[in-house]
């Protein structure tokens, strides 16, 4: 009697499990999105792909928690916390190395409304952390028009200490003449004023 009612209460759990975790019984309310990015999400980024030349890699979208890692022995409820706040947040766009994928420099959009959840103020533990990783860190305020100069400006900005490793021209200096270049790194005073402050 008493294996037949066992048998009986296992049949029963054996019955809500299979009924629980039958595909056909679980839900998806789920439909595309009208669009992935807004549009100007979709202009800088296409800003951004002209603006490298193909040099780098542009990864979207990416969380946090993928572009930095814990250092070693870090204490565990230090660690835990960290990889809590790294995977609720991310970053717009990314440049990665093409040959490794080695991230390069983050950039994020910042929108001065608030609008699509984009912070309109600096996130200092994203900050914190890229710039503990040695990642340089772009915010660009996001608006209708970008020129191209103007982001490849931005982009070598922080990229001074990689383009020294590299020994590379920056890509705003690329289709430059010499002298354009020379003028820029050589800045000269008035001679006149020079003159007065001489005699």
């Amino acid at each position: 009697m008493d294996i037949a009612i066992l048998l009986l209460a296992l049949i029963i759990c054996i019955s809500v499990i299979a009924i629980k975790f039958n595909p056909e019984s679980i839900e998806f309310p789920f439909s595309v999105k009208s669009q992935l990015f807004t549009a100007a999400e979709r202009q800088f980024l296409n800003t951004i792909e002209t603006a490298v030349a193909g040099e780098f890699r542009v990864l979207c979208r990416v969380k946090l928690c993928d572009l930095v890692t814990l250092k070693q022995n870090t204490n565990k409820k230090l660690a835990k916390s960290a990889l809590v706040k790294a995977g609720a947040r991310h970053v717009d766009f990314v440049l990665c190395n093409k040959d490794d994928m080695t991230p390069v420099l983050a950039i994020d959009l910042v929108y001065g409304s608030g609008k699509n959840g984009h912070n309109t103020q600096r996130d200092f533990f994203v900050s914190g952390a890229l710039d503990t990783a040695a990642i340089p860190h772009a915010r660009i305020k996001a608006r209708g028009g970008y020129t191209l100069s103007e982001i490849q400006e931005c982009i070598e900005t922080k990229l001074v200490p990689l383009r020294r490793r590299q020994g590379k021209i920056p890509f705003s200096h690329r289709n430059a003449k010499p002298s354009v270049i020379q003028q820029k790194k050589r800045p000269t005073r008035p001679l006149s004023q020079s003159r007065k402050y001489a005699a």
